[in-house]
């Protein structure tokens, strides 16, 4: 997406592939030392197969001397309607579409995304993004586990994705992606945020514990310490992590030069109010 790359989520393997986030239930067998397998395994497997045949018996025996015991009716009660439709002047009014969340989010994607900033222009060069939407591998693709964030999306209900990159000057870009899930699954957009969010605070990621958006309930961002190569500029990042709703925003920047609070602050501010 950048001159340097987006964190990554955890190095560790999930619990589960759908959940590239979580840490491992267990420690990992040895590979290349299988468990032995000899006369205890025989033995143990002959008692079980003789513990499962008696209890049979002894289950069909205990049945056949029961009474039948009759079934309930298949009928149930009606369901309860109104007597009468309520009449046109005591329905309620649906929500105006300033209030009703679904009408704005439900339309282009792409025109919640914030408006470009003055002096910045659109980064051409980022080839992850077509036409302002983001494929769910493009977007897996920014993760040490492609195969696993990959799966975790799909499985958590994704829906679609919308970004925008720009740059300002020679080493000063911002990337912004907005990834929705379907309706039924809000729980999936706090759910991504909050694993992105749980290890920002180790050393390998920005190491602190971030500051709160205002107004975002958990969202936070981020200053990275400065990354110094031999033979390389300094390069500083910035990353917000937040959600509403059904909606996941995620928000990057990365410079030359030093990045203070404000700079990410007033992006995560500015784009929270539009969605």
């Amino acid at each position: 997406m950048s001159a340097e790359p987006t964190p990554t989520s955890p190095a560790e393997p999930p619990a589960a592939p759908a959940n590239p986030f979580a840490a491992p239930a267990e420690p990992p067998a040895v590979p290349g030392r299988p468990r032995p397998r000899g006369r205890t395994t025989l033995l143990i497997a002959a008692a079980a197969l003789l513990g499962i045949s008696g209890g049979t018996a002894v289950g069909y025996g205990i049945q056949a001397e029961r009474p039948p015991t009759p079934l309930p009716a298949l009928s149930q009660t009606e369901l309860a309607y109104p007597a009468k439709v309520l009449p046109a002047d005591k329905v309620p009014a649906p929500l105006p579409a300033s209030q009703d969340r679904r009408v704005k989010t439900d339309g282009d994607l792409r025109k919640l995304l914030l408006d470009r900033p003055a002096g910045w222009s659109e980064n051409k060069n980022e080839d992850w993004l077509n036409d302002g939407w983001v494929s769910v591998g493009s977007l897996a693709r920014d993760y040490d586990d492609q195969g696993g964030m990959f799966e975790y999306l799909l499985e958590s209900g994704i829906r679609r994705v919308a970004g925008v990159a720009w740059k300002k000057g020679e080493y000063r870009e911002v990337t912004i992606t907005l990834t929705q899930f379907s309706p039924g699954t809000d729980a999936s957009a706090a759910d991504y945020a909050d694993g992105q969010r749980s290890y920002m605070a180790s050393d390998e990621y920005a190491g602190n514990e971030g500051d709160l958006v205002k107004g975002s309930g958990e969202g936070r961002y981020y200053l990275y310490d400065v990354d110094r190569k031999p033979g390389y500029l300094p390069t500083y990042q910035a990353r917000a992590v937040m959600h509403r709703s059904d909606i996941m925003i995620e928000i990057n920047l990365f410079d030359t030069r030093p990045i203070s609070k404000k700079d990410i602050r007033t992006l995560a501010e500015r784009q929270l109010e539009r969605v």
